[in-house]
């Protein structure tokens, strides 16, 4: 049987449409026959790389209003539940993503994963604190506190500093980005069905 292509998912939890993504993209893959990696990592690195203090969305607060409303439209048109603002927005996803460089060995990482969006954009609640982690590792029937106990241990965070140097040695530079096995980059949740297409074999004429 011939082996499925994987197409790697590069998302980071405080990013909103990282949040679309990964609501939507276990069925798209499926009907792509596309194997999907799930790649948590940290933003704040590259945006401070960047010069940047915070996210652009607050940085440039038109471009804020406009991915809010935005976002509401798009949750809409998925079927998901409507989108409840976290105060403050981006949240600290230290705590979030550390636990799931930690799951990437373990079955329950995309179960987690989309639990702590939920948790962020469905419910508007904290992901921010160990304490709303380790309850959202709980609620999915893990131990909260021995998952975050392993997961602040110095091997995982080195394993987390080394995602973030090779998001950006292979030119990543926001949330939800789309890794190819061929290196072909696509960036944004509305990018999604090319970045499957491609990973399947199916691309524009004239680009190989």
């Amino acid at each position: 049987m011939a082996r499925r292509p994987t197409l790697e998912f590069w998302y980071e939890f405080a990013s909103t449409y990282s949040y679309l993504a990964a609501m939507r993209i276990e069925a798209l893959a499926e009907a792509a026959d596309v194997e999907i990696r799930w790649r948590p990592f940290l933003l704040g690195p590259i945006f401070a790389a960047h010069g940047w203090t915070n996210s652009p969305f607050v940085l440039y607060p038109a471009k804020g209003r406009n991915m809010w409303r935005d976002l509401d439209r798009e949750a809409a048109r998925y079927g998901l539940p409507p989108v409840t603002r976290p105060s403050p927005f981006p949240q600290n996803s230290l705590a979030a993503t550390r636990a799931a460089t930690y799951g990437a060995d373990h079955d329950w990482l995309v179960p987690f994963s989309k639990a702590v969006f939920e948790t962020s954009f469905a419910r508007g609640e904290s992901i921010a604190e160990p304490a709303a982690v380790a309850k959202v590792l709980d609620r999915i029937g893990l131990d909260g506190t021995a998952i975050l106990r392993a997961a602040s241990a110095e091997t995982n965070k080195g394993r987390l500093k080394v995602a973030g140097e090779e998001a950006r040695s292979r030119g990543i530079y926001g949330a939800p980005s789309f890794l190819a096995e061929d290196g072909e980059l696509f960036w944004g949740n509305d990018r999604l069905e090319q970045a499957l297409a491609w990973a399947a074999g199916d691309r524009p004429a004239g680009l190989r």
